[in-house]
Order: C-alpha cells, then sequence, then structure tokens
C-alpha cells in the first residue's frame, strides 16, 4: 500500500533485486487475461500512436496477503484487492476495493469467490480476474505481506485515524491475537474518536469485520488508512519516507520499475485521493450462500456494475459493457438466482 500510494515514495536509490528490497517479479503481460474487445479498443490507439485509451490514466491493482511466512505469491488468498487508478494529467488517485468474496468469473471462465484467483493463479491470474470482470486492461501490480503494513506504519510515526467504541473492542481483541501469534507485546487502544494508531493498531483496524458493515466497512477502512497514509507520506522528512521505504519493502511484491515510479516523485504533493468505493456498488449488489462457495457478494448485474465503475475511474458517461462481461453477468445471475437472500 505504501509502495505505490503513500507515494510510490519507494525505492528512489534502492533496486528491486537487491537483497533487502522488494521482490520485481517480471510478468508475462501477454498471459494476463484481457477481454477481446477491451483488447482490440488498446490496439487501435497503439496504431495510431496514442499511448493509452485513457490518455494519462494508470491503473495499478493492489493485493493484501495475510501471509505471515514471507510468502507473498501463488497459494495465498487475497485479503485485499484493490484498483489504484492514478490520473497523472490531474493528480487524482481513485481508489475501489472489490470486495474479496464477491462471485465473479476467475478468468478461466471458473466461477468462485474472487480471493481465489491469487490462490490459484497467483498476482498474473488475480489482475486477469480484474480485467475480465470490469473491462480494465490493468497490467501491474503490488502486493503487500502481513508485516509490511506494520512496519510502514510505524515508519510513519503512526497514522491518525477516527476510531468508533465498537471499533476499539474489535481492534483490540484482533490486536491480542496477532501479538500472541507473533510473539509481541501490544497497546490497547484505551478511548473513542482521533487516535494515532501505530503499525500494529493499524494492521489489527484494517482486519476488523464486526459491528456493523461487515466486509463492506472492513474495506472502506482499508481505503481511509492508505489515504491516511498518503496524507502523512506528504508531510514526512526525507529521512522517515526513507525508513518507511527500507520497513516495507522485503514485504512488497512488485511488477512496478524504478522509472514507472520515478516519475510521481516530482508532483506527490498534488496527488489527492477523489473518489474511495467498493465493487460491486451499494445499491447494485446482493449476498446468498452459492452451494459450496458459502456466503458471497453478489452483483446484481455485473454489467451495471462495470458501466458505473467506467464512470467513476474516467468519468465515462454511457460506457457500453463488452460481450464478454453482458455474458459473465448473465451466467452470474444464472448461477446465483436462487440462493440469494434478499
Amino acid at each position: 500500500m505504501l509502495a505505490a500510494a503513500a507515494c510510490v515514495l519507494y525505492i528512489t536509490l534502492k533496486a528491486t533485486d537487491k537483497e533487502g528490497g522488494a521482490v520485481k517479479d517480471n510478468l508475462q503481460r501477454e498471459n494476463i487475461a484481457v477481454n477481446e474487445e477491451v483488447k482490440v479498443k488498446i490496439e487501435e490507439t497503439e496504431e495510431v500512436g496514442q499511448d493509452s485509451v485513457y490518455t494519462g490514466v494508470i491503473n495499478v491493482a493492489f493485493f493484501g496477503v495475510d501471509a505471515r511466512d514471507g510468502s507473498l505469491g501463488k497459494g495465498n488468498r487475497s485479503d485485499t484487492i484493490m484498483i489504484c487508478s492514478v490520473n497523472m494529467d490531474t493528480h487524482e488517485v481513485r481508489l475501489i476495493s472489490i470486495y474479496r468474496d464477491t462471485y465473479l468469473n476467475l478468468g478461466n471462465d471458473v466461477y468462485k469467490k474472487c480471493n481465489a484467483a491469487y490462490a490459484r493463479g497467483g498476482p498474473e491470474q488475480a489482475i486477469g480476474m480484474i480485467n475480465t470482470n470490469t473491462d480494465l486492461y490493468v497490467t501491474d501490480y503490488v502486493t503487500v505481506g502481513f508485516e509490511g503494513l506494520m512496519k510502514a506504519v510505524d515508519a510513519l510515526g503512526g497514522v491518525e485515524m477516527d476510531i468508533t467504541e465498537t471499533e476499539m473492542i474489535h481492534l483490540n481483541n484482533y490486536q491480542s491475537t496477532m501479538a500472541a501469534e507473533m510473539g509481541i507485546e501490544y497497546t490497547p487502544v484505551t478511548t473513542a474518536g482521533m487516535q494515532n494508531l501505530n503499525g500494529l493498531q493499524a494492521t489489527a483496524y484494517c482486519r476488523i469485520r464486526y459491528g456493523g458493515g461487515d466486509d463492506f466497512r472492513r474495506a472502506e477502512r482499508q481505503r481511509d488508512l492508505l489515504t491516511a497514509m498518503m496524507e502523512k507520506g506528504k508531510t514526512a522528512s526525507i529521512s522517515t519516507l526513507t525508513e518507511a521505504v527500507n520497513a516495507v519493502l522485503p514485504n512488497v511484491q512488485t511488477s512496478l520499475d524504478i522509472e514507472d515510479i520515478i516519475s510521481m516523485l516530482g508532483v506527490l504533493a498534488d496527488f489527492q485521493v477523489t473518489v474511495s468505493d467498493g465493487f460491486p456498488f451499494e445499491g447494485m449488489r446482493n449476498g446468498g450462500t452459492i452451494r459450496t462457495e458459502g456466503s458471497c457478494v453478489v452483483p446484481t448485474s455485473l454489467e451495471d456494475n462495470v458501466v458505473k465503475l467506467h464512470q467513476m475511474l474516467y468519468d465515462e458517461e454511457n460506457y457500453e459493457p463488452s460481450k464478454e462481461v453482458k455474458e459473465f453477468s448473465r451466467i452470474i445471475e444464472e448461477d446465483t438466482e436462487d440462493y440469494l437472500q434478499y
């Protein structure tokens, strides 16, 4: 999260393939699933010399995995799935969570909870899952491990978050469990309101899924923390940022190159998060226990959700989803119609 948003402050002098740095993943981008109509549109713009369909917009997939053994690749389910859309022309950052229990096409015509894509095929399949269900063209990602978030927050000197009474209770419960598992001490949060959370507290805050809102509110907390880290990073000293970078790198795996990131550094202070939401969107999702999948989030119409997503990311009115998305939408509806709760 720190590597791509709190500033992509990331490795200004440190190569990704050196000991102590992030794991650089040379993705085979040609193997990442992309809907055919989207691919044709991209190829047409390249033929006339345009950089991309949406000039100046860079989409990066964020994945958070609860792996405490240092493993960041295939075999881990992604507890956090997020699209970070950065408009390099306007310096707007738009964050869209994809709820991990959403019933979607995994990018290979298998329909399950979407967080299974990362476990089955690592980042490559997880990015393909995002692309096929959204008509996006994402080819880069950042994955952060369990301890990476903790260390990054601590290196920044903590982050300011507004904690409710209910959240305080669950935050402390998660803290105590995590501290016992890791063999470390923890500091309870004792009052509600604005708090400066340390790394363990902030990570526990991101894991809360009780007390109202379930996974929808949890994903919102993750975006809120990411935004808070970004704002803290803007005012931090060079030494603090360097410490944060060095702390998080061993817990990061990414396809990004240093050159991709350095291009953003000069205008970092101008970046603002202008959109924060979750997919499928409120009022456009349902829930139910789907056969062997258990409790799932279900888009009432994947097609309609994709239209809204493109409006949110690109201010694009009246987007026409691809024939692939329309077909996936039909299959999801057929698969789930007998299982929905409301």
